[in-house]
């Protein structure tokens, strides 16, 4: 109330902003139940947490998985140490006979050189033959598949499929829609010259599917190679990645039969202690072989990974040391 006894004048009432809610950092999961009943829920949304016992959802059960090293990577390693391990042992057991262990030193450094730039340039040379070849049908395929008929890439596909158990029905979807992603693909290239948009030149709705769409992975000649030849795209880094892990490979390999000739002058003892080291590296290294490619199960799949390394890698450097003595004689 002001001093001459008037009301002062009522001030009309401002609601507050309400404050924003939070911005869901993962997408809802919707029970499997629900969306049975025609909801449309994303696939990556479904979830069983709420049906199991145990209350865990599938997508964690991963995390109980064992991660292995990439197959290509292990098979270039295996390459380069087991061939490191073998030849130049051999060489430096055959130049043994001269009685010294500098000219041993002296020829396995100049061969486990001239060797691992060798293995590394086969290993780059090897993988882009690869490349080229998978390159090669992918044209080849996709020159067929553009003109074929539907009735034959439904068969192509039930080939595919049809064995392990997915009826022609389903066979028969999967190939007109693999046709139709492709064919989407080949008219936007067309169009405007990248997978920027569909053929009338419109902006696709969403960026991540749109790079999926028209990507040379999708799409039924993609399918055919990957599924039905077992072939994928070589990427260039694994050119030079192959390269490197071979030679490497070879290098730390070779090193081991030569580290005896290092400390002991007489290279015929030296090549029993050689002998000995290369035949406990290849017991480890088959063990770590196993272990790497999951082969070693339980204590029996580590000695049987370890005891065939050692055997394999024995009958091959036995084998060369018997021919250069052979030769010597």
């Amino acid at each position: 109330m002001s001093s001459d006894g008037s009301h002062p004048p009522q001030l009309a009432s401002v609601p507050l902003p309400s404050r924003p809610a939070a911005i869901p950092q993962r997408p809802s999961v919707w029970p499997t139940t629900l969306s049975r009943g025609g909801s449309n829920v994303s696939l990556s949304t479904k979830c069983a947490r709420t049906t199991r016992e145990d209350g865990i959802c599938c997508k964690e059960l991963k995390a109980d998985e064992r991660t292995l090293i990439d197959p290509d990577v292990v098979r270039d390693v295996i390459i380069g140490l087991s061939d490191g391990l073998t030849v130049p042992f051999a060489l430096t057991a055959g130049l043994s006979s001269l009685g010294e262990s500098k000219f041993v030193i002296l020829g396995g450094v100049a061969e486990l050189i001239a060797g691992a730039i060798s293995m590394g340039i086969g290993g780059f040379l090897a993988s882009q033959s690869e490349r080229d070849h998978y390159r090669y049908l992918r044209q080849q395929t996709a020159a067929r598949v553009l003109r074929s008929c539907d009735g034959e890439m439904e068969r192509e596909v039930a080939d595919v499929l049809g064995p392990v158990g997915v009826d022609d029905k389903t066979c028969r979807a999967v190939a007109l829609c693999l046709k139709e992603v492709e064919e989407a693909g080949r008219r936007n290239g067309d169009a405007n010259g990248h997978g920027d948009g569909d053929a009338n030149g419109h902006a696709p709705p969403d960026e991540e599917t749109a790079s999926l769409r028209w990507s040379k992975d999708v799409g039924i000649t993609a399918f055919l190679l990957k599924f039905g030849q077992g072939m994928e795209e070589v990427p260039d880094t694994r050119l030079y990645i192959s390269a490197f892990t071979i030679g490497m490979g070879y290098l730390v390999g070779g090193l081991i039969p030569l580290l005896p000739y290092f400390f002991i002058p007489r290279a015929q003892i030296a090549l029993i202690y050689s002998s000995i080291v290369t035949g406990i590296v290849l017991l480890v290294f088959g063990a770590i072989k196993a272990h790497v490619t999951g082969a070693g199960v339980g204590p029996a799949g580590y000695v049987w990974g370890a005891c065939s390394t050692l055997l394999v890698g024995g009958v091959a450097a036995g084998a060369a040391f018997g021919i250069v003595k052979a030769i010597e004689g």
